[in-house]
């Protein structure tokens, strides 16, 4: 059965919430966060491996980064990497990825993921992970990875249990996206809300019947002229260079998951994080007596209570006194200073920062 399953990391995000040390030549997927001396993309695929078989690992990025995910999984042969010629969210890239596996093996089934997710222990991950694919391959049931949820966050978006079908395996009730605090209190209460860890899995064959039976407009893009003849060829490239521009921004949820009636979700709970923000990262990051976590270790901190200091820079002393709740991150040509409950205004920040000092600093 391995021969048939298949991965498909998702890479082509700017990650604009980390600016400035996540930039648009070099988004956060491509970085080192921890010191460990792996990217977070070198560190999705490295998990992994140990699910499928190497070969049958494939990276969808967009065409400014192809020649990074070479360069930094040169594992992967080239025809693994399927180059987005523009932005579309999570279902264009998906489709694309489900029609080029199923002309390469109609039995596939695809976990798709997130190239930039923290996972704390990976054996349960590996098993959670082997259990879905068992899942999907028994029956034709789309199926996402819910994580049981620790507080009630609001940067996450939610999907809500309905009836059990076995072990940790239930039918989706419902997906909220990012719900406010109260609600998210609600959520949190009632026992019956995981948080979406756009974890998905499915066989290729159902993947495509649920697109063209809830997102007819995404399969005419992908179909249109003959292109379900093309996949797998020389000449898909030219295809898809063609068509996948004309693909609506949708994202998998709004696309066929909130309209399918076979979508489960699987409960777990193996130390996750989809390091969305800089908040989400200082929550994984050791800290000292006063709450303060250090990126690199030439950082002297005086009177600083729950602060964060980044920097790509290891041979940079920096020093901080006096602050609470600051952010401070650091790179060869941007300096981010802010209280950490502000890092919402990043986007203003990078906006303002583009029209004025010009697109090198974006």
């Amino acid at each position: 059965m391995k021969n048939n399953m298949y991965c498909v990391i998702m890479a082509g995000g700017i990650g604009s919430r980390f600016w400035p040390l996540s930039r648009k030549k070099l988004p956060k997927q491509f970085l080192d966060f921890y010191g460990t001396g792996r990217t977070l993309l070198q560190q999705t695929f490295d998990r992994y491996r140990k699910v499928v078989e190497q070969e049958n690992i494939y990276v969808v990025t967009n065409t400014e980064y192809t020649e990074l995910v070479k360069a930094q999984l040169p594992e992967i042969p080239p025809t693994h990497i399927l180059s987005e010629p523009t932005r579309r969210n999570t279902a264009p890239c998906m489709a694309w990825a489900t029609y080029h596996i199923h002309a390469l093996n109609a039995d596939a089934s695809i976990i798709f993921t997130p190239s930039d997710h923290l996972i704390i222990r990976e054996d349960e991950f590996i098993h959670d992970m082997c259990e879905g694919f068992h899942f999907v391959e028994r029956q034709n049931r789309l199926l996402c990875i819910g994580i049981r949820p620790h507080r009630a966050e609001t940067r996450y978006g939610y999907i809500q249990v309905g009836d059990n079908d076995g072990g940790n395996f239930y039918h989706v009730k419902t997906f909220t996206e990012k719900p406010e605090q109260e609600l998210a209190d609600v959520f949190l209460e009632s026992g019956e809300f995981y948080w979406n860890a756009g974890i998905f899995l499915g066989k290729a064959h159902t993947i495509i019947d649920a697109f063209r039976c809830h997102a007819p407009e995404l399969t005419a893009s992908f179909e249109a002229n003959g292109g379900s003849t093309l996949y797998g060829t020389d000449d898909e490239s030219g295809f898809i260079n063609k068509n996948f521009p004309a693909c609506p921004n949708i994202s998998i949820e709004y696309g066929i998951l909130e309209k399918t009636d076979n979508v489960f979700v699987m409960t777990c709970d193996f130390g996750w994080s989809d390091l969305g923000t800089w908040s989400t990262y200082y929550d994984t990051l050791p800290k000292d007596e006063q709450g303060n976590a250090r990126q690199r270790k030439k950082v002297m901190l005086y009177d600083c209570e729950n602060c964060f200091v980044g920097t790509r820079k290891e041979k940079k002393v920096i020093v901080v006194q006096g602050l609470q709740n600051y952010l401070i991150a650091d790179t060869d040509d941007a300096l981010l200073i802010c209280p950490k409950e502000n890092t919402n205004m990043l986007r203003k920040f990078i906006n303002d920062t583009q029209v004025k000092m010009g697109d090198e600093f974006i």
